[in-house]
């Protein structure tokens, strides 16, 4: 391996820093995109059951909520404008979701411009070893037939560390950008089952007064 590295030349350092770059993005994506940290289980539920009671919902109370989750917050948004009609709470919600979503996509505009870099940084590389290998030539001659093809293999060493790179960091941008979708679908299927229960709140709140 450290040899392959030796081969690539000094063209292999951005390369391996990208992969560095890349494994760490993962990673924390990964951690950060855990399904019970952005939708925990139960919550929506929770929630709804305790609107409907009829219970108060104190400043405070809507804080925690936003401070629990991702669907903590879109969940709070929607009853902060509880009083204001089935409409405003849909706007809200929609409002606070492509915020939650830019949240939520955070580095993976990073791992998007590593996977298009990777091939071309090894391209760039192969480029370069290509270059030394004729100048090589042009100044000691054709030499050994051999040699010349072991030169070849050394220069393609870094597109192929390339496509290494992005093959990984093009497939996790596509999965967590899919994940990341599926979760607001869900988030925002939970809201607007609040808002159901918000109306039904409010239609009996009405009856009583009538």
């Amino acid at each position: 391996m450290l040899e392959l590295i030796k081969a690539g030349g000094w063209p292999m350092i951005p390369l391996l820093l990208l992969a560095v770059v890349a494994l760490a993005i993962i990673l924390e994506r990964f951690w950060s995109l855990r399904r019970e940290r952005v939708l925990p289980p139960g919550l929506g539920e929770e929630v709804r059951e305790w609107v409907g009671r009829g219970n108060p919902l104190a400043p405070e109370h809507i804080e925690s909520l936003r401070a629990n989750s991702p669907l903590g917050a879109l969940l709070a948004a929607a009853l902060d404008v509880r009083q204001r009609g089935r409409e405003v709470v849909r706007e809200r919600v929609e409002d606070v979701g492509r915020h939650l979503v830019h949240r939520m996509e955070r580095y993976l505009n990073a791992l998007g411009t590593i996977a298009a870099a990777g091939p071309l940084l090894g391209l760039f590389g192969t480029v370069v070893g290509m270059i030394q290998m004729f100048l090589g030539i042009l100044d000691h001659g054709l030499g050994d037939a051999a040699q010349l093809a072991g030169g070849i293999g050394k220069a393609l060493v870094c597109t192929a560390t390339g496509m290494v790179v992005a093959v990984p960091a093009l497939v996790f941008h596509r999965y967590f950008r899919g994940r990341i979708a599926s979760y607001i679908v869900e988030m925002e299927h939970e809201a607007m089952q609040l808002s159901d229960v918000l109306d039904a709140v409010a239609s009996r709140g009405a009856g009583r007064k009538g």
